[in-house]
This record gives structure tokens, C-alpha cells and sequence, in this order.
């Protein structure tokens, strides 16, 4: 499975659109007032599905996912000096990064690829390719797309 996670252009706080292959919005991402990063992802009916939430006051950024209000992981940044890298507790899964910091690899505590992340270079606003191989994986994965972004922003 397929998705294209697309930043808003005009937008007061962040807000993106996620489409299928076939150009279809799957969910829709809207950013919360609150302290930190919180962002809110609603499926195609406007269902409220999850959350991703940045805690705050923490050596390294840390983001909690919640599936509606059920919490099912974190996701924090690790300290590295090359490429980055981040510590998943959600799903046994962990996640790297390469040098530029604009592409990922999701995998299993078995070594199997979940999911693989790439940003879309020369686009007015954050773009990234998610393929999932399970579609069961596409809203986690999602949820530690917007946990990076949203600490990329925060960093620069």
C-alpha cells in the first residue's frame, strides 16, 4: 500500500492530507493549540482515529501515539551522530534514517521491512511516499512520519 502524506500550503497550524495510489484522501491530519506538537488524524468520514502528542520538557524529543484513546506507543529520538535514528516502543518495531534525513526504513523485530519513507525533494511543502506492506501497519506508520516531521520542524 501506497500513501502520499502531503503538508497544507496555507495553514495556521499543521495540517496534512494523506492519499492513496489512486489520488483518494485516506485521512487528514490537523494540528492542535497545545504545548508542544499535537496533531489529530481523522479518516474520510472526519472520524477522529489518533493522535500523535509531543511531550514536553524532555532531554530529546518524544512523541505519544494514541489509537482514538488508547495509547500504543512512543516514539523518541536517539542520540546519533551520523544519520538519525529513533526508538519505537510500539509494535516492536524500530526506525533509521539516512544522513540527509529524508529517507526511512521502518522494520520488525524480525529484520522485515514494515514500511519505507521518502521525502519528495523540490516541493513547496513537506511531501512524503509511505509504502506500507501490511495496509493493517498504514496508521502507525503514518503516526511516526508525522512524530519525525514534527520534530524536524521543531528542530529547525
Amino acid at each position: 500500500m501506497r500513501l502520499l502524506f502531503k503538508q497544507r500550503f496555507f495553514s495556521w497550524f499543521d495540517s496534512y492530507d494523506v492519499y492513496n495510489e489512486a489520488g483518494e484522501t485516506v485521512y487528514t491530519v490537523k494540528g492542535q493549540l497545545s504545548w508542544g506538537h499535537c496533531l489529530k488524524i481523522f479518516d474520510k468520514n472526519d472520524n477522529e482515529i489518533g493522535t500523535v502528542e509531543e511531550r514536553i520538557f524532555t532531554w530529546l524529543p518524544k512523541f505519544e501515539m494514541y489509537l482514538g484513546n488508547e495509547y500504543i506507543g512512543c516514539i523518541s529520538k536517539e542520540f546519533s551522530l551520523f544519520k538519525p535514528s529513533f526508538d519505537i516502543d510500539c509494535n516492536g518495531w524500530h526506525i533509521e534514517g539516512d544522513f540527509f534525513e529524508w529517507d526511512y526504513s521502518i522494520v520488525n523485530t524480525f529484520g522485515q521491512n514494515v514500511a519505507t519513507i521518502s521525502k519528495e525533494l523540490f516541493k513547496f511543502t513537506d511531501t512524503y511516499v509511505i509504502d506500507v506492506y501490511n495496509p493493517e501497519d498504514a496508521l502507525c506508520a503514518l503516526m511516526l512520519v508525522l512524530a519525525i516531521d514534527a520534530e524536524k520542524c521543531s528542530r529547525d
